[in-house]
């Protein structure tokens, strides 16, 4: 049952179930939502605050390290010109000694969102807090043999 004049008498109908209802009231609450949908349509739309854009990351200012613990001769010049052909400021490349579980990106905490942007740029899946010896200054990228 749809439309209908909310003035209109109030009619008593007996349900399936034998209990009463009146017509007037279901009209009622059809009208209500019908009103309030056509009001809604006249107010402004609610304005939301837009989340706070984090600055961009200025690859150019972040100093890198790229380490090679592979045993793949050269990867650490590979992969430190593909990060300076992205914008990074690739400031030394060398051999990492010791036990890396995979290739990473270590950062120090005020770079963490550097260590992300990096370790996308050069397809490494695996970001890290920088460890001593590591400088504080910088991302140091340290390849394994997963990476070659």
């Amino acid at each position: 049952m749809t439309g209908g004049d909310p003035k209109a008498e109030p009619k008593i109908y007996i349900g399936k179930d034998g209990k009463q209802f009146v017509s007037a009231t279901v009209m009622g609450i059809h009208d209500y939502y019908a009103e309030q949908r056509e009001l809604a349509k006249n107010q402004p739309a609610p304005t939301t605050k837009p989340k706070p854009t984090k600055p961009a990351i200025d690859k150019g200012k972040v100093y890198v390290e790229v380490y090679n613990n592979s045993g793949v001769t050269g990867l650490a010049g590979e992969v430190a010109a593909s990060a300076t052909q992205a914008g990074w400021k690739v400031v030394g490349s060398d051999n990492w000694y010791g036990t890396i579980p995979a290739s990473s990106v270590y950062y120090p905490p005020k770079l963490a969102r550097a260590a992300r942007a990096l370790a996308l740029d050069l397809g490494i899946r695996r970001t890290v807090p920088a460890v001593d010896p590591m400088k504080l200054d910088r991302l140091t990228v340290i390849l394994t043999a997963d990476h070659a």
